[in-house]
């Protein structure tokens, strides 16, 4: 595959400035255009199957090209959050190393990590729990008080 000058694919251009104006609104008023003119026609062409098998085809066609263009553009933005991600735990003297990859490890292995920061989760649940608890404790003893005095 011929990559121009900054290392990117003629394929990978098209797919990324496809997939950016398939997301523009007038890229929809243009569909939107086309499917009214389609449909403003009918009269003309007798609601004939020609005129039917016209919208059917170029919207097949343009959906299933539409599929692989977003499907590739979207990979390289996966790759590129995981990148950064892998990265950030890398920088992180905190963080657990073996999440670095952690996109290719088994299913159970991820369902694995998943119950572990679940529980890690539900145990910071229950600390931010107990402190607000703590805090209205304070805050109704105070109030309390004030009322006293």
């Amino acid at each position: 595959m011929h990559l121009a000058a900054n290392g990117i694919s003629p394929f990978t251009r098209f797919a990324r400035a496809t997939s950016r104006l398939a997301g523009r609104p007038g890229t929809f008023g243009i569909a939107l255009g086309m499917v009214v003119v389609w449909a403003v026609t009918g009269p003309v062409f007798s609601y004939s199957e020609g005129w039917q098998l016209t919208i059917n085809t170029f919207t097949t066609i343009v959906t299933f090209l539409m599929v692989f263009l977003i499907q590739a553009t979207q990979n390289r933005e996966s790759e590129a959050i995981q990148l950064k991600l892998d990265e950030l735990i890398l920088a992180l003297d905190t963080a657990h190393d073996e999440l670095i990859d952690s996109e290719n490890l088994t299913e159970a292995e991820q369902l694995r990590l998943h119950k572990r920061y679940l529980a890690i989760a539900e145990r910071a649940h229950q600390r931010v729990k107990g402190e607000v608890t703590k805090i209205e404790e304070r805050q109704e003893r105070r109030s309390h008080r004030a009322t006293k005095s």
